[in-house]
């Protein structure tokens, strides 16, 4: 969580800049998310598909896919005024991961994006931020042609714990992508507010 202050004699508001990853599976969708809602440029850190990373990428229901992300996406949106989110997508590939723990530093919370044909792939970040105690929601991407499932149906086929957020969205579209985001600020400052009342008490 970064915080940036600003003059008040100016006139300004201070500021606050939140850190939020997106994370998920290979191909879901984490880049299209973060190049969609943010309002700058997004940077992206992807490459060409190459034969060398066929045997060590599993491109199964993603066969039309051409780059992945080799380090992180990276783009910015303001949900109000003095409140805005950095929002760094984290690459998908098991060979990746040791990026995360860098990425994760600061976050106040995550972003787990889902693909109901291939609900497996987001196990590994359900369990990595479920085991670092960091506030996350899931966010089920509606892909064309794909089987349509409840909130209540992913949360249970992910064992996830009570209360995490499941919602619907479609990573293309900045507002279904900016009400996400929301849930998830609104989720993690729940969190946050009873560990630290539970901390004092």
């Amino acid at each position: 969580m970064v915080s940036e202050h600003s003059d008040a004699q100016d006139g300004e508001t201070t500021a606050l800049a939140l850190k939020i990853l997106v994370a998920g599976g290979f191909g879901v969708g984490k880049t299209t998310l973060v190049g969609a809602v943010s309002e700058i440029r997004p940077l992206r850190t992807e490459e060409l598909l190459s034969e060398a990373g066929q045997s060590v990428d599993d491109t199964g229901g993603v066969d039309q896919k051409v780059t992945t992300t080799v380090a992180m996406d990276f783009g910015r949106i303001t949900i109000r005024s003095g409140l805005s989110l950095y929002l760094f997508g984290t690459p998908g590939q098991d060979r990746f991961w040791f990026l995360w723990d860098e990425l994760s530093q600061g976050a106040l919370g995550a972003v787990v994006l889902a693909d109901t044909r291939r609900l497996e792939d987001c196990f590994p970040a359900v369990d990595y931020f479920e085991h670092r105690h960091i506030p996350f929601v899931v966010a089920v991407n509606c892909f064309a042609g794909a089987r349509t499932y409840g909130a209540q149906d992913v949360s249970r086929a992910l064992d996830l714990d009570p209360g995490t957020p499941v919602v619907l969205c479609d990573a293309r579209d900045r507002d279904s992508g900016k009400e996400v985001l929301i849930r998830l600020v609104e989720y993690a400052g729940r969190m946050h507010t009873a560990r630290l009342l539970d901390s004092v008490g």
